[in-house]
């Protein structure tokens, strides 16, 4: 699917170019919208963005350049504060069609686990990936730790507002634990690599929208359910999501594998 039609249904679906909810624990309005919908709040991600990432001096994971346009993202997620400024964020690529497109598997390229991780993208893809990317939180915003958490719910948003089964993404290792609150689980059988520097340990994290409340911490859960209701996101998805598994979803133990 391309991303003008996603873009496209994304406005006819839900009458409206942006869905939005308020985050009851870290105080934050957050909106979900597209590039082309708001080009301002896209440029206010992507500076904000900037400047975290070059901080930690991993602004190359950014691919400013290559993202600035708005061409290649689908969706993204800005957190603002009380007062307006815009404190956090994530973006979205895919559905990807093809597992060329999946231009985060570069860093497994010639390592232990590549045929691995190619062959469960390409296991999933029949039924709809997207990734995130690009994730930010300020870091002199209060309630960090907790906005962090909420981006984090932004990504397991992500499918079920594409129409898609699977959310994916490449992570640091430290930060597992907090995707895991939100239903995020890491491919256990997958080796870390350093990325985008010796620094950082990164692994691939899956979110199966279908089974992401069998693992998502009992509070989480409940602020994804309230959250994509406040979004008008389908009601019938979400009770899909509330029964757990189905005929055709994945075992619980094939989850990250």
């Amino acid at each position: 699917m391309a991303v003008e039609t996603i873009a496209v249904d994304l406005v006819e679906t839900c009458s409206t170019s942006a869905l939005r909810f308020h985050d009851i624990v870290s105080g934050c309005d957050i909106t979900a919208t597209t590039p082309d919908a708001d080009p301002e709040l896209w440029d206010r991600y992507l500076h904000g963005a900037l400047d975290v990432y070059r901080h930690f001096r991993v602004q190359s994971a950014l691919e400013y350049d290559v993202v600035a346009d708005g061409r290649s993202t689908s969706l993204f997620f800005a957190a603002t504060d009380r007062t307006g400024a815009v404190v956090a964020g994530v973006r979205a690529q895919g559905p990807y069609l093809r597992i060329e497109e999946v231009g985060s598997l570069a860093p497994w390229s010639g390592r232990p686990g590549e045929r691995e991780l190619r062959a469960m993208v390409a296991r999933r893809i029949p039924r709809g990936i997207v990734e995130s990317r690009g994730a930010w939180v300020a870091r002199d915003v209060p309630n960090r730790r907790e906005l962090g958490a909420a981006i984090s719910r932004c990504i397991a948003h992500t499918p079920r507002i594409l129409g898609v089964r699977y959310g994916f993404a490449t992570v640091a290792s430290f930060t597992t634990s907090r995707h895991r609150g939100s239903g995020g689980v890491a491919a256990d059988l997958i080796p870390a690599v350093p990325y985008p520097d010796d620094r950082y340990q990164t692994v691939p994290i899956w979110w199966d929208s279908r089974m992401y409340r069998m693992f998502a911490d009992r509070l989480q859960y409940l602020l994804m359910c309230d959250e994509l209701r406040d979004m008008g996101v389908a009601d019938g998805a979400l009770e899909r999501v509330r029964r757990g598994t189905g005929r055709r979803s994945e075992g619980r133990f094939g989850y990250g594998r």
